[in-house]
């Protein structure tokens, strides 16, 4: 019997622990704030994250950076996430039961979509490496030279946004992009990082990234393309319905609309639209 008492009096000490350890953020009363954005941003929010922990003692800004294809995915997947920001619609899109069934053909409903909101617009750019080896000047060039196999371009995988406007400018010059890759012409990456290491190790002759992603590399960008050929480059911000730090995803949210965060933006190139 004594034993049997002691039994008892030790599992209601284990489940009073477990309750109390399930009750608390953190041992360390640490919050952690899951970011979840294209890999076009690494180096400004990597920066930005910093500056927003040390306005908010006690909180971690965990940033998956990744093409935003692959960040869909995982977040389809149940993966833990508080704010997510794609470099294009689409993706936000395939995640938001707002959006139109056209663009959310499977229904999914994973966005605050409230909280949703145009951060920031960037370009797509054709970027050579140092001293343009293959000499070209413009999406003209390229398209010309493309034609006459001449030059090996580095592109975006078809399920990135960079690949997915990629596809659409050679579309404009009404090319072939099968033909070219089956003719040796185009290597891919599968996301813009992958892209715009292809270029700085001069492995390809030119690659088509965003200009930021030029600008941190230090690559030479020869043009950058209109939004008639490849449509408005936007990166859609939103916190998620699931967020384990609502409070938290807001705040960040209203953070990346700051003027601190504004400038690192706009000193990279890209153009913030929220503010």
């Amino acid at each position: 019997m004594k034993k049997l008492m002691i039994a008892a009096v030790c599992l209601a000490l284990l489940m009073t622990a477990l309750s109390g350890c399930a009750a608390a953020p953190a041992a360390d009363g640490q919050k952690e704030l899951i970011v979840f954005a294209a890999a076009s941003m690494t180096e400004t929010l990597t920066e930005l994250k910093a500056a927003f922990e040390t306005a908010h003692p006690g909180v971690t800004v965990v940033c998956n950076f990744d093409s935003s294809g692959t960040l869909k995915t995982q977040i389809a997947e149940g993966a833990a996430c508080d704010v997510f920001i794609s470099a294009a619609p689409k993706q936000m899109n395939q995640l938001d039961a707002a959006a139109s069934a056209e663009s959310n053909p499977d229904g999914l409903d994973f966005v605050l979509s409230e909280s949703r909101f145009d951060l920031l617009e960037n370009k797509v750019a054709l970027a050579v490496p140092d001293g343009n080896p293959a000499g070209i000047g413009s999406f003209d060039a390229l398209a010309e030279r493309l034609k006459s196999g001449e030059v090996l371009l580095a592109m975006g995988n078809a399920d990135v946004p960079v690949g997915q406007y990629t596809e659409k400018i050679l579309s404009y010059y009404s090319l072939d992009e099968q033909a070219l890759a089956s003719a040796g012409c185009i290597t891919y990456g599968s996301n813009v990082k992958e892209v715009t290491t292809q270029v700085k190790e001069a492995a390809v002759d030119c690659g088509i990234i965003y200009q930021t992603d030029a600008f941190s590399a230090g690559l030479t960008v020869a043009d950058t393309a209109t939004a008639r050929m490849c449509g408005q480059v936007l990166y859609p911000a939103a916190a998620l319905k699931g967020a384990r730090q609502p409070e938290l995803a807001q705040a960040f949210l209203d953070f990346l609309k700051s003027p601190e965060a504004s400038a690192v933006f706009s000193a990279v190139g890209f153009t913030p639209l929220a503010g």
